[in-house]
C-alpha cells in the first residue's frame, strides 16, 4: 500500500492543527509555513477533511481550523479515509459479503489479502492523533522535529 500526498501531507497537517489549535484556530498560511505545503493544496485537504467532520472553520479576525473532535479521538485511520477513501492494499471480490468472484470457495490468496487489510486497518485505527501531537511534542522539544527538507 502507498499512500499518496493527500494522506501523507494531511496527516501532516492535522498533526500541526492538534499541536497549534489548543489556544486559538490556526491559519491555513501557518500551517503552509510550518510544513512547507502550498496554500492552495492544503485548502483542498483541509475541505475534505472538514467534510469528514475532522476539523471545523472558525470565521472572523482570529479566525483558521481546529479539530472538530479532541485528538483522542480521531485515529489515523480516520485521516487517511478522508483523504484517500479505502485503504486495503489488495481490492479483493471474494472477500465481499455478495461475492460474484466465481472462483472464491477455491481460492487461498484471498486470506492473504484479508489478513493484510485487516493488519493495515488496525493498524491505522488504534494510532490516535494524540498519540502523534505528544510524539511530535518530544521530538520537538529535543530539537529532531522534521523540517522543511522531509519528505514524508
Amino acid at each position: 500500500m502507498k499512500l499518496s500526498t493527500k494522506g501523507r501531507y494531511g496527516l501532516r497537517a492535522l498533526i500541526d492543527l492538534a499541536l497549534y489549535s489548543e489556544e486559538e484556530a490556526v491559519s491555513i498560511q501557518s500551517i503552509s509555513n510550518r510544513q512547507n505545503i502550498s496554500v492552495s493544496y492544503l485548502e483542498q485537504l483541509v475541505a475534505k477533511l472538514r467534510k469528514a467532520g475532522l476539523v471545523q472553520s472558525v470565521r472572523g479576525a482570529n479566525g483558521g481550523y481546529r479539530l472538530a473532535k479532541p485528538s483522542d479521538e480521531i485515529s489515523v485511520g480516520d485521516i487517511l479515509r478522508a483523504l484517500e477513501g479505502n485503504l486495503d492494499a489488495v481490492t479483493c471480490s471474494g472477500n465481499q459479503e455478495h461475492s460474484t468472484c466465481e472462483g472464491a470457495d477455491l481460492c487461498v490468496t484471498r486470506f492473504v489479502w484479508q489478513r493484510i487489510n485487516e493488519s493495515i486497518t488496525q493498524a491505522v485505527d488504534t494510532m490516535m492523533l494524540s498519540q502523534l501531537v505528544e510524539e511530535s511534542r518530544e521530538l520537538r522539544d529535543k530539537g529532531q522535529i522534521c523540517n522543511q527538507k522531509c519528505e514524508n
